[in-house]
């Protein structure tokens, strides 16, 4: 099984929420924080983590 994550993310600069997915929260929040170097979510920085949902995939 794989364990996958929903997430919703909230800019402390400008209210505005982004919401993904992925099967690494840590390293995709670093991502959107500080790593990327464009994209939608560069724009707003900084991120807090308001909301997490776990999900167990059987493939």
């Amino acid at each position: 099984m794989d364990e996958f994550v929903v997430y919703v993310l909230l800019s402390t600069s400008s209210g505005k929420t982004y919401t993904g997915m992925t099967s690494d929260l840590i390293t995709r929040f670093h991502f959107h924080n500080s790593r990327s170097v464009k994209g939608y979510t560069i724009r707003y920085r900084p991120w807090t983590v308001i909301y997490v949902e776990f999900y167990q995939i059987e493939m």
